[in-house]
This record gives structure tokens, C-alpha cells and sequence, in this order.
């Protein structure tokens, strides 16, 4: 069996969590240092040298979600938005991107205001409308951005049309899976080559922890470049912030369930009442 074989119930609780090979701990220990020994020759045959670029404690949780997402790799980034910035960053100046029009306002403001420098070229389109999204994928493309369900509307779009659209225009398909979350929707079995999420909201769980994180389909250059830029621009989690996602982790799928049950209830009491002229979210 392998990783992606396991429940996610399973996966929550023991991927990237190997037991201690020192101790026999079966929670990854926080490992706080910076930096670490060289070994005789002057390297670092143990894979960690400095924190910003990698960190065992984090290791630990990027396995974690490369597992959950079924992915080949993650990088863990210290919210959700240094993510999504890592993203447009791969891009050039007068590069194309089409995002979904009802996506979270933070990228808007990002696009619009800190990446209108870099030169991007920024449509939005109503990804939920396909004769929309096929007019505005007619040209080529760089990155096509969706989020299903968008937050905070909750529009949904078809995943797979969307990738494929995606890619006949040349771009990266990237999804914003942070509502959905690995338990009720996994992006890559529709086609998609990047997925995102801040771990701030349903990976964390309990509003005390900031996090965001970038999950790559294939290995390859996209995952190489971000890597790179995780390490450069230095946007990381900090091992403690790891450590919380990971225990927050362990619950997901319960707390998802038990959050999905709760709001569809609420929705269908609210649909129900005569001074409700909509509820977003239901048919």
C-alpha cells in the first residue's frame, strides 16, 4: 500500500509524522534551530543547512499535504496570500492571467495593486458560465486561477472543464481548494497542476495559527521554481506554525463533516424563512 492508497482519515493522522528514530515520539518534534551542523567534508549530508530553506518540522507537514492533496511535492508559505504571491511571481511582465471573478478579494487586491507593476495582464471571468470562461481562454494564457467554492459566495465551477480549458490556452490550471479542502474535493483528478489553500482556515482549525501552502501535481520545473522562491523570498511558516497545521490536521476530516452538516442545516432553516430572499451555497 502506498500513501495515496490511505483514507484520509488515516493520512490526517500519520503522514509526514514518522515515528522518532531517536526517541520513538510518535508527534514530529518542533525543531526550532536556524541552522545546522556541516558534516566533515563541509556539507550537509542531512539535508538541512538553514531554516528559510527547509526545516524538519516543516518537512513534516509539506509530506503531510502532498499526501492529502495527492500530489508529488508542497511548499508550506506563511499565509495564504505569500502562496498565491509565489504563484503570480513564476510569471513575466505581460504575461496572461484569468481569474475567477468572484475570488477571494485578497488576490484581486494582489493582481490589481502589488502585481500591476510586475506587468501582468488580468482578466476576470465568471467561472461558473462555460461559454464565459471559453471567450475568455480563446487567447493564450499563463495561469487560469479558480476557487470552488469561492469564498465568500460559494459560486462552483466544473473543475475538469476548467482545467481543460486551462490547458488549450497554454496555461497552469491552479485551484484555490482552502473551502473544499482535500475531504470533499481533490483538484488534481480533474486536471489540475497546482492546488492551493491557506492552512489558516480549515488545515489549522482553531484560529490561532497563520499558514498558507502550495501543492504541485508532477514533479518538474513549477515545483523546482517554487521551491526556489519559498527559499529566496523567504515567506515561510515558522516551525511552530508547522507543528500547530499538523496537530490541526489530525481532526480534518471530523471537523469538516461535522462543519458541513452544521451549515447545511442552518442554510435550509434560513431558506425557509420569509424575510431570506437568498442563501448562498444551496440549489
Amino acid at each position: 500500500m502506498t500513501k495515496r492508497d490511505l483514507r484520509i482519515e488515516t493520512a490526517c493522522v500519520h503522514s509526514g509524522r514518522e515515528p522518532d528514530p531517536t526517541t520513538g515520539a510518535v508527534v514530529p518534534p518542533l525543531y526550532l534551530s536556524t541552522t545546522y551542523e556541516r558534516d566533515a567534508e563541509g556539507g550537509w549530508a542531512r539535508g538541512f543547512k538553514y531554516t528559510r530553506y527547509t526545516n524538519p518540522t516543516r518537512v513534516s507537514l509539506e509530506e503531510c499535504l502532498t499526501t492529502l492533496e495527492g500530489g508529488a511535492g508542497a511548499c508550506a508559505f506563511s499565509s495564504g496570500m505569500a502562496a498565491a504571491h509565489a504563484v503570480f511571481q513564476l510569471l513575466k511582465p505581460g504575461d496572461r492571467v484569468v481569474v475567477s471573478a468572484d475570488a477571494y478579494h485578497g488576490v484581486h487586491r494582489l493582481l490589481d495593486e502589488t502585481m500591476q507593476q510586475w506587468g501582468l495582464v488580468v482578466e476576470y471571468a465568471d467561472f461558473s458560465d462555460d461559454s464565459a470562461l471559453t471567450r475568455a481562454l480563446q487567447q493564450p494564457a499563463r495561469v487560469v486561477w479558480a476557487e470552488t467554492p469561492s469564498n465568500p459566495l460559494l459560486k462552483l465551477c466544473d473543475l475538469a472543464a476548467v482545467a481543460a480549458h486551462a490547458h488549450r490556452a497554454g496555461a497552469l490550471a491552479v485551484c484555490d481548494n482552502t473551502f473544499a479542502t482535500p475531504v470533499l474535493q481533490r483538484p488534481f483528478e480533474s486536471g489540475f497542476d497546482v492546488v492551493m489553500h491557506s492552512s489558516t482556515k480549515y488545515f489549522g482549525g482553531h484560529s490561532d495559527v497563520l499558514g498558507g501552502a502550495l501543492i504541485v501535481r508532477e514533479d518538474g520545473e513549477t515545483l523546482e521554481r517554487l521551491r526556489a522562491l519559498q527559499a529566496s523570498a523567504g515567506a515561510v511558516p515558522a516551525p511552530f506554525d508547522c507543528y500547530q497545521i499538523l496537530r490541526g490536521l489530525a481532526t480534518l476530516p471530523l471537523r469538516v463533516r461535522a462543519q458541513s452538516a452544521n451549515a447545511l442545516a442552518l442554510a435550509e432553516w434560513l431558506a425557509g424563512q420569509a424575510r431570506v430572499s437568498r442563501v448562498h451555497g444551496t440549489a
